[in-house]
């Protein structure tokens, strides 16, 4: 072991190896070409110091083993972002784009402990209440429903087409949404992504979750809100919006992402793109490829250490916002020789620990469906555009597509089989034509809801 009077220059790590010297992980470029970024930050050691936006710094964990250190020590690295030091002393911007995924709510995200603990007790019991075979059924009728939206055009972005819309219409359906609260609802959290009016969107989606507790509270149901609320934690009204409200932003955002990715990949990747017929394998392939290469959510779990802290050489003082890079973690080139031969689990797009994904299992699946459903519909679907000029949205934490532009042979409208009462649809019968594009996401949920109940 050197002494630290033995080294002329301060070790990789040290702080005063990184004045100066902060990454920024926002803008086009770092978008375009993330794994060089990561490469780059790997000089650092483990752990690099970043900026998420202008005058928000963290440190970003790189390494696979750190990153499972971090993940499994609640004890030390605490998920309360009121411990957030530079916050606290005004030092971060208020009106950074980066707040409104790091402040603290009271949910299972944002807590650690008992707290935590009740929180995530609710969420993992209810969520495995679910019928995943009414969830893939579910996830087939929407997808019918969208791709009935574009299908006679025979192009479409599959991104604001597809991926986008259809996790929310499916969580609208586990959660128990009636039409007119789900479309506020879709029009609030489409608006947050999209970062239009993010204060009037937060108020939105805040008012509506409100709305559906309410009527939850007299009418409950076969749904995820009504298991949250029965539940022995007996969670209170203000916990049950904020665990709502996380659900379905963690729900969405990712699965989304994950839809996108593996699509992406499977038109435009020699390695799937010749055996698109055969859907099944392909399909899981492509989307644990995605896990591993392009994970939906590629840096966050935001720690803050509880006290003064040394990982792996890097002196993490208490408070600083401590990042994971799953991206960079999984590319990890200590795991190169191992990682073909790891299990499907390996890899950290879930998140480890006690605040791992509790929801893994349904995103896999509508993920899966969805994609199967779209490659089945549409057999000759092919990119609209070289693979090459598809551009990624900016941003620190997620790995995402602006758009994917797709064309195939036109299709005639789609009509289910038959609606939830058993009632069919009249061979020939023209469906009522539904609002179609971004502008008129307000209307998707009850535009599901008519186009299945005709």
């Amino acid at each position: 072991m050197h002494s630290h009077s033995e080294f002329e220059t301060p070790p990789p790590g040290c702080p005063a190896h990184a004045d100066g010297m902060r990454t920024s992980l926002y803008g086009p470029e770092f978008a375009a070409d993330p794994h060089g970024f990561y490469e780059r930050l790997r000089q650092h050691g483990p752990v690099a110091p970043v900026e998420l936006a202008p005058g928000v710094e963290a440190e970003l964990v790189t390494d696979y083993a750190t990153a499972l250190h971090v993940l499994q020590n609640p004890d030390t690295f605490a998920r309360d972002s009121r411990r957030w030091r530079a916050l606290n002393e005004g030092r971060v911007p208020l009106d950074s784009p980066v707040l409104p995924m790091m402040m603290y709510r009271p949910n299972c995200m944002f807590s650690d402990g008992a707290d935590h603990l009740k929180l995530r007790q609710a969420v993992t019991d209810s969520f495995a209440r679910l019928d995943m075979h009414r969830v893939s059924r579910h996830v087939d009728r929407v997808a019918a429903y969208l791709i009935d939206q574009f299908g006679f055009r025979g192009k479409a972005d599959l991104i604001s087409d597809y991926a986008q819309v259809l996790p929310l219409l499916v969580f609208n359906d586990l959660f128990g949404c009636p039409a007119e609260l789900g479309d506020r609802l879709i029009s609030a959290i489409s608006n947050l992504f999209d970062g239009v009016d993010v204060e009037r969107a937060n108020e939105a989606m805040a008012g509506a979750l409100f709305e559906l507790v309410t009527l939850k509270r007299t009418s409950p149901g076969e749904d995820i809100t009504s298991w949250l609320m029965q539940h022995p934690s007996q969670l209170s009204d203000e916990e049950m919006v904020h665990q709502l409200a996380l659900l379905i932003g963690a729900g969405t955002e990712p699965v989304q992402n994950i839809i996108g990715n593996a699509l992406r990949l499977l038109l435009s990747d020699e390695q799937f793109a010749d055996g698109q017929q055969g859907a099944g394998v392909l399909v899981e392939d492509a989307i644990n490829e995605v896990l591993w290469n392009s994970p939906p959510i590629a840096n966050y779990a935001t720690h803050y250490p509880v006290h003064d802290v040394e990982v792996a050489g890097t002196k993490l003082a208490a408070g600083t916002p401590v990042l994971i890079s799953f991206a960079a973690a999984n590319a990890d080139p200590t795991l190169s020789a191992s990682r073909q031969t790891f299990s499907k689990r390996a890899h950290l797009a879930w998140g480890a620990g006690t605040h791992a994904c509790p929801a893994k299992d349904p995103a896999l699946l509508i993920s899966i469906r969805a994609i199967e459903k779209l490659l089945n519909t549409l057999p000759d679907v092919e990119l609209g555009v070289p693979a090459e000029t598809l551009t990624w949205r900016p941003g620190p934490f997620h790995r995402a597509l602006i758009a994917l532009p797709a064309r195939f042979t036109p299709v005639r409208h789609a009509r289910p089989e038959a609606g939830p009462a058993g009632g069919g649809h009249r061979p020939g019968e023209q469906p009522s034509q539904q609002p179609k594009g971004r502008s008129q996401k307000g209307s998707w949920w009850s535009g599901f809801l008519n186009w299945w109940r005709v």
